[in-house]
């Protein structure tokens, strides 16, 4: 028995595959005509063939829990979700657009502040944030860019709208496995890419190699780039391996790095010290230099800012870009955009409450039930109350929360996400997932050809996180002679 499209329903919600139960949509045809011609235990051996192709990769995210961390072989669906080219080509016009005025944000924020002089954005957010670093004050870095690579969560509602959730701009993660689905997906699905014009997403080490060369002080060829992880024990540790790998750069914990006399930041070789460039930093703002932040950090580089200040060392992402990665300051990113591009928004926000406003924080504290509520500095899913979904204690509990940090909380209606099929004990099934697209900005910019999906393998769940039970699935990006 072939896979049947006339009996999968995503019910209320936009699929990606299909309008409707046996309706394709067009970009989507050549993919569900190939998938109802196989039986779904020919789809389950495929499955399997994925499955074994990430363990024998070591494709792994580290779960913490419990005190312990705990490697994993990395949740992966063969069902691609699918986007059609003309679509996404306003997408990525929208994803330029608003990490250009963060990053002019960014920049206003560090220096002149023109945005707050001219009442334009409330002056109290900056200085209650956590993420404002008063030590980044007076620095130009390379081409006016801070955020140089920026992870931005796209979800699609139940009317097809495409909005921005959040922002992602201090160290964001996932790249390497959008790269990674795509070879397990053409091993299992060779014959497909064979006859479907699918946008590729294997330029992406060049174009991050391209970007991080384009900040070097220096005016090489080839500039010294090294990527900076925590070590083995991070959650992200398989990608910074696999990226510094994929880019020829070095791959180096603080220990390795030196900060000299001269001001300028060396990397230890059994050769001697070699000036190093620019840095590819996976490692979050206040444990990158113990001399300026936490004293007790073992994973940063002693001097290292005061190198970065001098111009000496580009940092990717510099430090203090986190000042505009904020829950309450994504409320105003369409201010934002209005204000220095004297344009209007390509791709929404979700309607946001901020509760550090008086009225909208009533209307979240009488609404709660109904509503998304978030931790503003928060990520990966966790601290959030998702109302529809909570107990009355959890609602009293953010309720009692709210109330005495309202600064720290926003809240947002609950998203019809989109679904895709996924497949679920041998046949198809709807879970929801979102999108996250990796944008880059140097001396050029540019966007990743659709992103790192993220599915909620549970039922009914909108929850997408790998550590907290979600997959990822292949992003295509199809060409329909509009690109």
């Amino acid at each position: 028995m072939k896979i049947s499209w006339s009996q999968y329903d995503p019910g209320a919600a936009w699929d990606e595959l299909l309008a409707g139960p046996g309706r394709p949509r067009p970009h989507a045809q050549q993919l569900t005509r190939y998938l109802a011609s196989l039986t779904p235990k020919q789809l389950g051996r495929r499955q399997e063939a994925a499955e074994r192709a990430i363990v024998e990769m070591g494709i792994t995210f580290t779960v913490y829990s419990e005190g312990q961390n705990i490697d994993r072989a990395w949740p992966f669906d063969i069902i691609p979700r699918v986007i059609a080219a003309s679509e996404w080509r306003g997408i990525e016009a929208g994803l330029k657009q608003r990490l250009t005025a963060l990053n002019l944000f960014i920049d206003d924020i560090y220096n002149e502040q023109r945005i707050l002089a001219d009442g334009r954005f409330p002056r109290e957010l900056i200085e209650t944030s956590g993420n404002f670093l008063p030590e980044c004050r007076g620095v130009r870095p390379a081409h006016g860019a801070w955020a140089h690579i920026c992870g931005s969560d796209l979800v699609r509602d139940a009317d097809g709208t495409v909005y921005v959730l959040e922002d992602n701009l201090r160290v964001p993660s996932g790249v390497s496995y959008m790269l990674e689905n795509r070879i397990v997906t053409k091993q299992v699905f060779p014959e497909l890419f064979a006859h479907q014009r699918i946008l590729p997403v294997d330029d992406y080490p060049s174009l991050l190699f391209d970007t991080l060369a384009s900040l070097s002080p220096r005016p090489l060829d080839y500039p010294e780039v090294v990527v900076l992880t925590p070590g083995i024990y991070n959650s992200a540790y398989f990608e910074h391996a696999y990226l510094a790998q994929s880019m020829g750069a070095e791959l180096v914990e603080g220990g390795d790095l030196v900060v000299a006399d001269d001001d300028c930041v060396y990397m230890r070789t059994i050769a001697g010290l070699e000036r190093v460039d620019v840095i590819y930093r996976r490692v979050n703002d206040t444990f990158l230099d113990p001399e300026v932040f936490r004293p007790d950090s073992l994973l940063g580089v002693p001097g290292l800012m005061r190198a970065w200040r001098a111009g000496n060392v580009a940092i990717a992402n510099a430090p203090g870009a986190g000042v505009a990665d904020d829950k309450l300051v994504y409320a105003y990113v369409p201010d934002i955009i209005r204000y220095y591009l004297d344009q209007e928004p390509i791709l929404p926000n979700v309607p946001t409450y901020a509760c550090v406003r008086p009225d909208e924080c009533a209307y979240v504290l009488e609404h709660m039930d109904e509503l998304v509520v978030k931790p503003v500095n928060e990520s990966g899913g966790y601290g959030m109350l998702i109302g529809p979904a909570a107990s009355r204690d959890e609602i009293e509990k953010f309720r009692r929360l709210v109330k005495q940090q309202p600064r720290n909380y926003v809240a947002q209606p609950v998203l019809h996400l989109s679904t895709a099929p996924t497949l679920v004990k041998g046949h198809l099934e709807p879970r929801h997932l979102d999108l996250r697209p990796f944008s880059l900005q140097g001396e050029r910019s540019a966007v990743t050809a659709g992103g790192l999906t993220r599915v909620a393998l549970v039922k009914g769940s909108l929850v997408v996180n790998s550590s907290q039970g979600g997959g990822s699935k292949d992003t295509w990006v199809i060409q329909d002679g509009e690109y």
